[in-house]
């Protein structure tokens, strides 16, 4: 049941964005209970400082329901706030009871998320499949933003410098791919992506 949201928040460096990968394993016969535990605390989550989005990726473990959260910060003095945030330990305590192995932190720069592993997969997968996956996103990006961008670029002397011209497609294509088409990719190629990948077994 993959989510997504996003919070209007200022444009971080790219340098500074950061990942905050969260993975619970559900005891059985506590999937529903869980869920509407998770809707709560996305939702929590989005309203803090920093927050860029969020992802949710349903997948099974050991026999067990497992849920990958993927949450995006502009920064990890913000993530930490989260991490630290009263909000979040008493929505975790409330969890606890439901989790076969506890809260599961981890941390990845933005780029690393891309290809993590999304459920309980112990590694990513190939590099050549990450390139199949990042040119069939990036491709049509280089192809169709400068021409969705020409015509405005026309219209303005300073807009047409090719320094200004430059950054502005560069920087569609960046926003664009970070924040909308390379998570919808890796969700979409994720079978493929996982094709024989070999998984941890959990304590």
């Amino acid at each position: 049941m993959p989510q997504a949201h996003s919070q209007s928040t200022p444009a971080p460096g790219f340098d500074e964005i950061v990942t905050l990968i969260v993975k619970h394993r559900i005891k059985s016969g506590f999937e529903a209970t869980y869920e509407a535990w998770l809707r709560n605390i996305v939702k929590v989550a989005g309203q803090s400082e920093g927050h860029l989005g969020v992802d949710v990726v349903r997948g099974k473990h050991a026999g067990l329901q497992m849920f990958t959260c993927v949450l995006r910060f502009c920064s990890t003095e913000a993530m930490q706030r989260w991490l630290d945030s009263p909000q979040r330990q008493a929505l975790v305590d409330e969890a606890a009871p439901m989790l076969a192995d506890g809260d599961q932190t981890e941390v990845n720069p933005l780029n690393e998320f891309w290809f993590a592993p999304l459920a309980d997969a112990a590694s990513p997968p190939p590099r050549w499949k990450q390139a199949v996956v990042t040119l069939l996103v990036i491709l049509p990006h280089t192809l169709l933003v400068p021409l969705l961008w020409g015509p405005l670029l026309k219209l303005n002397a300073f807009l047409s410098n090719y320094v200004v011209a430059t950054f502005l497609i560069t920087l569609t294509i960046v926003l664009s791919v970070v924040y909308v088409f390379m998570p919808r990719a890796t969700r979409l190629f994720a079978p493929w992506l996982e094709a024989g990948q070999s998984h941890s077994t959990l304590p």
